[in-house]
């Protein structure tokens, strides 16, 4: 996590796209040490919006386009939490993909979303206004309470 932080915005680029795929990456703690490292708290949020956003899209990319094969053997789905998930969004709609953030769950959201072929359009506006919205918070967080 230290390498990240050393290499300031790239970093949190990497973080946040890396947190977004396979990788177990807490993104948050990048976005915060460079907060309090007084870099711009805007670019900060942008970057790592971006870089997350642009890692669901890997996702949705490999659900799209993927096979049974990658979801289980790269994302290590199984059938059971596949299942789950796919009821859960078909239950709550693309409107789930706000949720795309959220730890275990997000991931696999933006799959299924690949796999039933959601508008990439909707996709992006729905996982980027919940990815800003928590940087936002976390950003917001963390500037008021140092």
């Amino acid at each position: 996590m230290e390498y990240f932080i050393e290499i300031g915005l790239s970093g949190l680029f990497l973080a946040a796209f890396f947190a977004a795929t396979i990788l177990p990456i807490g993104s948050e703690v990048v976005l915060v040490a460079l907060l309090l490292s007084d870099f711009n708290p805007l670019e900060v949020v942008a970057v790592a919006t971006l870089g997350n956003v642009l890692g669901s899209v890997v996702n949705y990319v490999i659900g799209f386009f993927g096979s049974a094969f990658l979801i289980h053997r790269v994302f290590k789905i199984s059938d059971e939490k596949f299942n789950q998930t796919q009821q859960r969004f078909q239950k709550w709609g693309t409107v789930s993909l706000l949720l795309a953030w959220v730890p275990i769950i997000g991931d696999p959201l933006t799959v299924i979303a690949g796999v039933l072929r959601v508008n990439i359009w909707l996709f992006l506006l729905l996982v980027t206004v919940g990815k800003l919205a928590r940087y936002i918070v976390v950003a917001y967080t963390t500037l008021n309470i140092s």
